[in-house]
C-alpha cells in the first residue's frame, strides 16, 4: 500500500474526527489506493476496508497489511459483510464518495474527459458499461440522467446530440460530441462534458442509491458512541448526507399544524461540530480536494430506524 497514487482528501481532518483509539475496529467503506485505511492501521485501529473495484481490491492484497480485512462488496453490505466476519459492533466508518483518483487517472476505465480511453465507468468492472447504456438508451432518458445528476440544463439539446453520433466508443469521441453540441470554448466556458459523465458515472454505478444504503448500514453497524465520517465532492451528494443526519439527529423540521405529525424517534445520531472544507494550503495542492465537504456524526445509544425511514 505504499507509494499511493492519489492525494487523500481532508486525510487530517477525518482521522482527527474518527478519534481512533487502539483496538477499535474501523470501517473504510471506500478503500481505493487505501489512503484513510493507512492512516487508521497506525492508530492502531483493525480495518474492514470495501470496495467494489477488484483493481483496488487487489492491490491492497498485496500488501498484505496486518490488521487489514479486505472485503470485496459494496460498503451499502457492510452490516452483511461485517456480521459474516463476526466484527459488530465497529467504532468507526469512514466513506470517501465517488470516483477515487485511481479511477480517473486509468484511461482504460473511461472516467475522464482529459484522456482517450473505452467508454466504460464501471467502478465494479461488470453489467453494463457507459456506451452499452448510450447506444440503447432513448433520447428522454438520456436527458433525464443529464439533468437530474449532472444538473445541466441543456441537457435536452446534449442528448439529441448523443443519439444522432450513435454508436458512441469512446471517452473523447463523447466529449467533443457534447462540447459542441452546446458551443463550448475552451477557456472561457465551464466545460459541459464534466458535468455529462458525471451524471453517467452516476446513473450507471447507482451511486446515490448506494450513498443513501450505506449511511442506513452505519447507522446500524455503529457501537454507541462510535464515529461517522462522510467526504462528498458534489451538492447532490452532500445534500444526501445532510437529510440523513438532519432527520437522525433529531434536527428536522417539525410538521405543521396543516400536516399530520410523524411518531417521534430518538436520534440515533448527533452531529459533531458544523461541516468542513478543506483548507485554501491543500486546494491549492490538490484541486480535486476544491469541491470536498466532511460531515461527521457520533452514534448514540438509541435504536436504528428502518430502512428508507425519514423523519
Amino acid at each position: 500500500m505504499t507509494g499511493a497514487p492519489h492525494i487523500p482528501v481532508m486525510l487530517g481532518e477525518v482521522i482527527d474526527a474518527l478519534a481512533i483509539q487502539p483496538g477499535e475496529r474501523h470501517v473504510d467503506g471506500t478503500f481505493g489506493a487505501g489512503s484513510y485505511t493507512r492512516a487508521m492501521l497506525a492508530k492502531g485501529a483493525r480495518v474492514y476496508a470495501f470496495d467494489r473495484d477488484p483493481d483496488a481490491i487487489a492491490a491492497g492484497r498485496a500488501a498484505n497489511d496486518e490488521g487489514l480485512v479486505l472485503i470485496e462488496r459494496r460498503f451499502s453490505e457492510m452490516e452483511e459483510a461485517l456480521t459474516e466476519a463476526d466484527a459488530l459492533p465497529v467504532d468507526g466508518v469512514t466513506l470517501d464518495i465517488g470516483v477515487s483518483s485511481m479511477q480517473f487517472d486509468q484511461a482504460d476505465r473511461g472516467f475522464s474527459v482529459q484522456a482517450d480511453g473505452p467508454l466504460d465507468m464501471r467502478m465494479e468492472q461488470a453489467g453494463q458499461t457507459a456506451a452499452d447504456w448510450l447506444n440503447t438508451a432513448d433520447e428522454a432518458e438520456i436527458a433525464d440522467v443529464i439533468y437530474t445528476y449532472g444538473e445541466e440544463r441543456r441537457s435536452r439539446r446534449i442528448a439529441r446530440a448523443i443519439v444522432a453520433a450513435r454508436p458512441l466508443s469512446r471517452t473523447l469521441e463523447l466529449a467533443g460530441v457534447v462540447r459542441k453540441a452546446v458551443g463550448f470554448i475552451a477557456g472561457k466556458d465551464k466545460d459541459p462534458a464534466v458535468q455529462v459523465f458525471q451524471a453517467i458515472r452516476i446513473h450507471l454505478n447507482r451511486e446515490l442509491d448506494e450513498l443513501k444504503g450505506g449511511l442506513e448500514a452505519a447507522e446500524r453497524v455503529l457501537a454507541p458512541g462510535g464515529r461517522l465520517a462522510v467526504v462528498t465532492f458534489h451538492s447532490l451528494e452532500d445534500r444526501i448526507v445532510k437529510q440523513f443526519l438532519r432527520d437522525r439527529s433529531g434536527q428536522a423540521p417539525a410538521g405543521s399544524r396543516h400536516l399530520p405529525v410523524a411518531a417521534t424517534r430518538r436520534p440515533s445520531f448527533e452531529a459533531v461540530g458544523k461541516a468542513v472544507r478543506p483548507s485554501a494550503r491543500e486546494t491549492g495542492a490538490n484541486p480535486r480536494a476544491r469541491s470536498a465537504t466532511l460531515r461527521v456524526a457520533r452514534r448514540t445509544n438509541a435504536d436504528a430506524w428502518s430502512k428508507g425511514e425519514a423523519a
